[in-house]
Parts: C-alpha cells; structure tokens; sequence
C-alpha cells in the first residue's frame, strides 16, 4: 500500500470505486478504519489528552456511506464516541468544531469536491481550521507504520441533524443583517434560484431560502446523487455554469447560485443570466468587504487580473496576489492578521472565499448568504449586485495553456524553465518581470499590440506547467503568446 499517493494537499484523496479503466481502487474502507485510528493517534499527539470526539458527514457520492461507516468502525473500535451528521456540506463539519453547545474535537468529511463519481477523499477540521499538508501527511505515516491506538470498549456513535443547526444559523444572520420590516421574510419579492449538481448544496433552497420568503421556482438538480448525472457540481465547469444561466434566463429569476458538490465553493449569476464568478466575484464581495473594513487587504491567488487589482485599490484596498492553491490563500491572509496587516478576505479564483468574520471558512453557503444581504439591500435602493462592480475593467482576451513537463524530476526541471524564462525576459525592452510575486514568474507586456502579462507557473499537483495570458487589446493574447511559446519551445523535456 502506498499511503503517501492518498495525500493530495491538505486533503486526503483516492480511488474508491471501480469503473473507470487504469483507475484502481485505493482508498477502501479497510484503508479508511486506517485512517481514522491514525487520525486519533495523531490528535492525542497534538493536543496531549487522550479523550476526543469526533463528527463526520458526506457528500453525495455513491461511496460515501460505506467510507463514512468505515472511518467510524475505526473511532469506535478504540473507544471513542462520533457523532454521524449523515448528508452535509464540509464548512458545516468544522463548524461542529466550534458550536457553542456541544463542540466536538475535531470535524471530518468524506469528500472528493467536484472529482469523478469514482474519487472520494478526506478533510479533516480542528477549531483552529482545516489541517495542513504537513499534518495530513503525518496522518499517514503513522497510518503506514500502523502507530494506531489500543482497541477498547465504550465507542458509540450517535446520529445528529448538525445541518439544521448550521443553517439556523445563516437564516438568523440573513435575517438580522437585512433587518426588514418583515423581519422573518426578508428575501420576499425576491426570486433566487439554486443549481446544486445533484451534490449537497440543494438543502440551500429548503432550510434557507424558503424559510426566508425566497421564490426558488427554477431551482435545479437539488436532488443528491453521486453518479452527477446532469453536470459536474463546480461553478468553474463551463457546462455547469452554462445550465445555471440558462436556468436563470427562463425562469426569469433575480439571480442564480451554484454550488460545487461540498459547498466550500460558490458562485452567482445576475438576472441577465451573466455569471458572477472568477475576477468578478472576488471583485463584489471585496466591494462589500471593503465597505465594512475600509483600508483591508484582500488576498487572491496569483491568476487574479490586472483590472482587479485596480479595482481594489480604487475602492480602498489592498490587493496581494499570493499562491494558488485554497489552503496557500487562506494561510496567507490569517499570516497577514498576526503580522498586524489588516485581511477580511481570502479568496481563490476557483470560488474557495474565506472571511475573518467567519473564522476563515472556506464556505460556499456563508458567502452566498452575503452577498444575498447586499442584494436584499441593494433591492430597497432600486439597484443590483452588479451595479456594484461596473467600474471592474475585464481584458479583452485571456487564455491558459499547460505544457506538460516529461521530465523524471517534474519539479527541478520546472524550476529550470522558470529560472530559464526570468533570464529571457531581461533581455526583452517591453517586458518588465512584476514584484512582489510569490508563485511562478509574473510578466508585464506593454507592447502596444500587447498590453497585458502572462503569468508562468508550477502546477500544485499535476507534471505541468500552466500558462495564464491576459491582454487589454484585440489579438494581444496571440502576440504574447507568440512570443513567450518561443521561448519555451528551446525546452525539449515540455510538451503542448
């Protein structure tokens, strides 16, 4: 068994099902009972006590109950109580960390985000947030090394509605936040309609929307099911985002939400059925942000636009581009907090946003539910969302390419390229390199028929090396990238 291959980042991610050729299954329940005896072991390490609880949901994939009944085989057998929060979203198990009641130890998912049918994985939680690579690492050390604790008598595990008490919980705030006369329906008049991709975000429109006067007619796919057969549940597939826009247009509805299959991630689309997502949605709730925190920064992953950053700054903030990756993100901006540089947002491209005000959360529900208040408010004004984020300059064209890297050693000769670009850009009058940059190499091109940057990058996970170009002019993309493939075409280990 090679337990190292399950750590994707800071999640742990597998093969759970078979179906797919060359795809052999690796993450099994008996792999799962595993992990969760190692899990404890390395809790009592951490926290230097022997007595913890646990709490453990899943999404809708078709291997989720039998991977979830397997992690808590494993908590039971040492003699330790669980409680089973069945059907949830993954910002709902960490809150289970830290409700004011009954809080448990530690909160767990079984979740592979938007993956095929076939992929499941792990997320682990403690009060203090999601853990880290190096953590789920060590998970699996003493997995492999099966440094797990003693079998005892006395584990329970126990069922709870957790996502009653965490969606309570955004209606409240909908409904103090908006504060209408109609203090308990403050989204009536309003008709907001949810994609959920047939992951778990479809509890959205019952337990929130409804319970708050929203018309929901036009709502689809809200039913789990883990064989996704209408489209992946991820607001950055384009055939997702294309069915909610539809949706939105033919329901005739004031805006659409659509949710990856754990909703930790989210994006909306107007009523003119334009999405909202990507550059334009860091651009609006840091527009809110920046309204409640003047002065903040917002930290964003490195593919964040030029026109965005502008944005920011013209309303007040800060912006600082920092590496990809969601867990990167959110650790930079609570590092910005302790070094006393004031962060109320973190938030990658792909939909991951966390707040400060919600103990930085990556939390699809919660930042939707924002943005809900400023429509609700936005509403009594006589305006929208959008109006919010007319003065966002978009580029005109924008592309990425990935050169797939052949090399044995992926990341040294990565690095190669990259050191070998930085030298090549010195020599070229109108490209300027961009510092600070924290991931990859970051260009500006002012050549008139560019006008624009690229941005070259190690993948997090993948032998590749992405190419992101932006350009503000009609066919700049294309003299970039003329001009940059050039130049990597001297590198016989990449490939297009």
């Amino acid at each position: 068994m090679d337990w190292e291959k399950l750590q994707n980042g800071s999640d742990i991610r597998g093969i759970a099902l078979d179906g797919i050729p060359d795809e052999n299954v690796n993450l099994t329940p008996a792999v799962v009972t595993t992990i969760a005896k190692a899990f404890v072991t390395w809790l009592r390490q951490r926290l230097g006590k022997e007595e913890v609880t646990l709490a453990i949901g899943t999404d809708s994939r078709i291997s989720g109950p039998a991977l979830k009944n397997a992690f808590i085989k494993g908590i039971t057998e040492v003699g330790l109580t669980i409680y089973d929060c069945g059907l949830a979203s993954t910002p709902a198990m960490f809150m289970t960390t830290v409700d004011k009641e009954n809080p448990v130890t530690a909160g767990v998912m079984i979740t592979a985000s938007h993956l095929p049918f076939n992929r499941n994985g792990i997320k682990f939680f403690v009060k203090d947030g999601g853990l880290e690579k190096e953590d789920i690492a060590a998970i699996l050390d003493l997995a492999s090394k099966k440094q797990l604790p003693v079998s005892r008598i006395g584990g329970k595990v126990e069922a709870i509605d957790f996502m009653d008490q965490y969606t309570s919980h955004l209606v409240e705030y909908i409904c103090r936040e908006v504060n209408a006369a109609d203090y308990e329906h403050p989204l009536s008049g309003m008709h907001i309609i949810v994609d959920a991709g047939n992951g778990d975000g479809g509890f959205f429109v019952d337990r929130v929307l409804n319970k708050l006067g929203a018309d929901t007619m036009g709502s689809q796919f809200l039913e789990p099911d883990g064989h996704f057969p209408n489209h992946i549940p991820n607001p950055e597939n384009p055939d997702a985002m294309a069915s909610i826009c539809q949706a939105v247009v033919q329901s005739h509805a004031d805006m659409g939400i659509i949710f990856d299959t754990d909703v930790d991630r989210s994006a909306i689309v107007d009523k003119a059925g334009e999405p909202i997502n990507r550059n334009t949605l860091i651009a609006l709730i840091a527009t809110v942000i920046l309204r409640e925190h003047k002065g903040s920064t917002i930290v964003t992953d490195s593919v964040t636009s030029d026109g965005l950053s502008d944005f920011i700054v013209s309303k007040g903030g800060r912006h600082h581009r920092f590496k990809r990756g969601y867990r990167n993100v959110i650790d930079e901006g609570i590092r910005l907090n302790h070094t006393g540089e004031e962060c109320w947002l973190a938030i990658e491209t792909s939909g991951h946003a966390a707040l400060r005000e919600n103990y930085f959360l990556d939390d699809g529900a919660y930042l939707v539910a924002k943005l809900i208040v400023e429509a609700a408010r936005l509403k009594k004004e006589g305006k929208e969302l959008q109006d919010l984020i007319r003065d966002l300059k978009q580029p005109v064209e924008s592309t990425e390419l990935r050169y797939i890297v052949t090399a044995n050693n992926v990341q040294n000769y990565g690095q190669h390229v990259l050191d070998g670009i930085a030298e090549a850009v010195k020599s070229q009058a109108d490209w300027k390199m961009v510092i600070p940059n924290y991931e990859g190499i970051r260009v500006s091109c002012t050549a008139l028929d560019e006008q624009g940057w690229f941005l070259l990058r190690k993948s997090l996970h993948d032998p590749v090396l992405p190419l992101n170009i932006e350009s503000n002019v009609k066919g700049g993309v294309e003299h970039i990238s003329r001009r940059i493939c050039g130049f990597l075409e001297e590198y016989d280990k990449l490939k297009k």
